[in-house]
C-alpha cells in the first residue's frame, strides 16, 4: 500500500476518515491524498456572464477550502507523512472515481455521512456506486477512529470460489497490520445450512492460502446484516471486511445492500473488496 485517498467535506464524519488515514499512512508509510469536491454553478468555474458568484467571491471560497485542508494536515498528520490535496469541480461519485484512477490509489477511505451532498454519496445510491465500481478497496468509517487498532478483522462471506480473489486482497491488507482474521459465515432461516457443513465450506475455501492467526465462525441470525453486526460486537472486532460484485453490487449471498446496512448499523469501519 502506497497511496490512500480520502474524500473530505469537513464534516465530523469525514474527519473520522482523515484520522484513520493518518494512522494507516503512518503504519504503512503511505502517501495520503485529501480530496474535496466542489459542486457549484458553472459560472463559478468558467466565470461567465450571469454568474451568481463574482470572481473575488469564488477565489475567497476556494482559499477558505484550501485553508481547511491545510488545517487537517496540520492537526492529524506528522511531518514525516506525505500528504497531498486536491480540489475538483465535479460530481462527488465521478470525482472520486476519476481521481482515484488518476493517482492510482491503493485504497479509499470515506466517512459514513456528511452535512452536504457528500451525505448522499455515503449513505445513498452513490455509496453503492463507489463500492461497486471501485477497483480498489473502500473503507467506510462511521465513528471516531482515534483509538482504532488493526488487531481483529472479520471477513464475512458466502465462501464460494468467486470470492477468492477478494479474499486474497483482504489477506494482503490484513498482513500489513499483522491482524488476526475471524472468518464468518452467516446462516439465516431463508438460507440455512448446518454448522458442520458451513465450517467445512470455509475450510475448503481457505485451502491454499497462507493465513495468519485466524478463527472459523458460523453465526445464526435473522439476516446477514444483523448477523455480521452482532458477531462483530461480541468479539469487539476492529474492522469488518465484505466482498462486492461488479455487476449486481454486492455478493449474491446477501439480500439488499449489505454494505450499506452494515455500515449504517455498526460503529466499526467496513472495508469492501471487489470480486
Amino acid at each position: 500500500m502506497s497511496k490512500i485517498l480520502v474524500p473530505v467535506d469537513f464534516s465530523e464524519k469525514s474527519e473520522h476518515a482523515v484520522k484513520l488515514a493518518a494512522k494507516m499512512g503512518k503504519k504503512t508509510n503511505s502517501e495520503v491524498y485529501l480530496l474535496h469536491m466542489v459542486e457549484l454553478p458553472s459560472g463559478v468555474v468558467d466565470m461567465g456572464a450571469g454568474s451568481n458568484f463574482s470572481i473575488p467571491e469564488s477565489m475567497m471560497y476556494l482559499r477558505k477550502v484550501k485553508e481547511k485542508i491545510l488545517a487537517l494536515k496540520e492537526e492529524y498528520f506528522s511531518k514525516k507523512c506525505t500528504v497531498k490535496h486536491a480540489i475538483r469541480f465535479q460530481h462527488p461519485y465521478e470525482g472520486i472515481r476519476d481521481y482515484s484512477k488518476k493517482i492510482n490509489a491503493d485504497i479509499i477511505i470515506m466517512g459514513s455521512q456528511g452535512v452536504s451532498d457528500f451525505e448522499e454519496m455515503i449513505i445513498g445510491s452513490n455509496t453503492e456506486k463507489i463500492v461497486r465500481t471501485s477497483e480498489v478497496p473502500v473503507i467506510v468509517v462511521k465513528s471516531d477512529t482515534t483509538k482504532f487498532k488493526f488487531k481483529d478483522l472479520v471477513f464475512a462471506s458466502n465462501f464460494k470460489n468467486e470470492s477468492k480473489a477478494a479474499f486474497q486482497k483482504f489477506l494482503g491488507f490484513a498482513n500489513l497490520f499483522k491482524s488476526k482474521i475471524h472468518l464468518l459465515k452467516i446462516n439465516t432461516i431463508g438460507k440455512f445450512e448446518s454448522s458442520s457443513i458451513s465450517k467445512e465450506r470455509i475450510r475448503e475455501f481457505i485451502q491454499g492460502f497462507d493465513l495468519p492467526k485466524s478463527t472459523i465462525n458460523v453465526y445464526n441470525d435473522k439476516s446477514v446484516a444483523k448477523g455480521i453486526t452482532n458477531f462483530s460486537k461480541e468479539i469487539d472486532a476492529d474492522l469488518i471486511a465484505l466482498s462486492t460484485h461488479g455487476r449486481s453490487g454486492l455478493s449474491n449471498l446477501f439480500n439488499g445492500s449489505i454494505t450499506k446496512n452494515v455500515s449504517k448499523s455498526v460503529l466499526r469501519p467496513v472495508i469492501t473488496f471487489k470480486l
